[in-house]
């Protein structure tokens, strides 16, 4: 299965399938089509463990992306780990007058062009080639009737 979802937490009553589908869209956008990807929607609590865990931060963040490591068979792209906090994304769908929706599915394709290798915080360039990129996915997505505007 390309995407595979889990859910925890407060990520356990939010229904994994159209965020599939938009992954699996996502995917295909970026000529990914046969990679496997793991989604995990979690709550703010268990994000603010891996974020202090993994980024030396304390505190709970939106997204966190683990890409693969080396080494997986060749006949298979395993992509990576994608992990959303549904609470910090309602917060911030709320803060930003978007629907949870809209807000899961950004955090998406940030996490997946994250794991393709972009990294917004390199540099002012690499964050505004990664911004174009995630701005084209969203609108083509728009396009596809996945997500509104």
């Amino acid at each position: 299965m390309p995407v595979e979802i889990a859910r925890r937490g407060a990520g356990r009553k939010l229904p994994g399938r159209r965020l599939k589908k938009i992954a699996l869209a996502i995917l295909g956008l970026l000529g990914q089509a046969e990679a496997e990807l793991s989604l995990v929607l979690i709550g703010n609590s268990e994000m603010r463990k891996l974020n202090a865990k993994y980024r030396r931060k304390d505190y709970p963040t939106d997204v966190l992306s683990f890409p693969m490591e080396a080494g997986a068979p060749p006949a298979t792209r395993l992509l990576g780990d994608v992990i959303i906090s549904v609470e910090k994304a309602r917060e911030q769908a709320k803060q930003r007058g978007r629907t949870p929706d809209q807000e899961l599915a950004t955090l998406l394709i940030h996490g997946i062009v994250h794991l393709l290798g972009y990294d917004h915080e390199r540099s002012a360039e690499d964050a505004r080639v990664m911004k174009r990129l995630e701005n084209k996915i969203y609108r083509q997505l728009c396009e596809q009737d996945l997500i509104e505007v």
